[in-house]
């Protein structure tokens, strides 16, 4: 049996890229994220933290919606390989059922806190029926607010079919986010990509 790994990318003939983002709902910046997709006709993952669902609970609602996904990142954002991993298993499932709560769905996808996976965590996750997501373009640390052009600069390199890109709507300002995604989509689609959910990209091919 194949061990469970952290997929970054899925093998695909298409022109498809998924954008996620981490640490939301937020009650002024998913909004903004929102308003990008809306216009681009486009779908996003966002990877969701149980104490901000129930903090904004109507943004996660309108999240769900309009169509995107909404993945499981814990209750309170640990770093899950310094903890027991029963307590790994309760921030999870705590979340799960908020998720479940708000879009009625079985939750497919997880992304583990600061990216921070043993195989102990990838293990948990695939025992819950979680796919783990990573993403290519982890050298943009946009919750440092390095400024658009950083963030750009660092993403650029990764707008590749198949791709799985990280960003932050949650836990700070990211209105450098919010401007740097802008800019994103407006390339993608004007180059012929798909904005599609990390859900539909694993359906399409093999992740890696």
């Amino acid at each position: 049996m194949e061990q469970p790994r952290t997929v970054k990318q899925v093998a695909t003939g298409e022109k498809v890229i998924a954008f996620t983002f981490d640490d939301g709902p937020n009650a002024v910046y998913t909004p903004q994220m929102l308003e990008i997709f809306r216009e681009a006709g486009g779908k996003a993952t966002f990877y969701m933290i149980g104490e901000q669902i129930e903090a904004n609970r109507a943004v996660a609602e309108a999240v769900h919606a309009e169509g995107h996904e909404i993945g499981n990142h814990t209750y309170a954002h640990p770093n899950l390989t310094a903890i027991e991993i029963e307590a790994a298993a309760e921030e999870m499932s705590r979340t799960d059922a908020l998720i479940r709560e708000v879009t009625g769905e079985a939750v497919r996808t997880f992304r583990a806190p600061y990216l921070a996976a043993n195989e102990e965590v990838l293990a948990l996750a695939a025992e819950m029926g979680y796919a783990t997501i990573g993403a290519l373009n982890t050298e943009t640390h946009d919750w440092e607010q390095p400024g658009v052009a950083h963030i750009l600069d660092k993403s650029r390199d990764h707008l590749v079919p198949g791709g799985i890109l990280l960003f932050h709507d949650g836990h700070g300002d990211r209105s450098q986010s919010v401007e740097a995604v802008r800019a994103l989509v407006r390339e993608l689609v004007a180059d012929g990509f798909r904005l599609v959910t990390v859900r539909e990209l694993l359906e399409m091919g093999e992740g890696r």
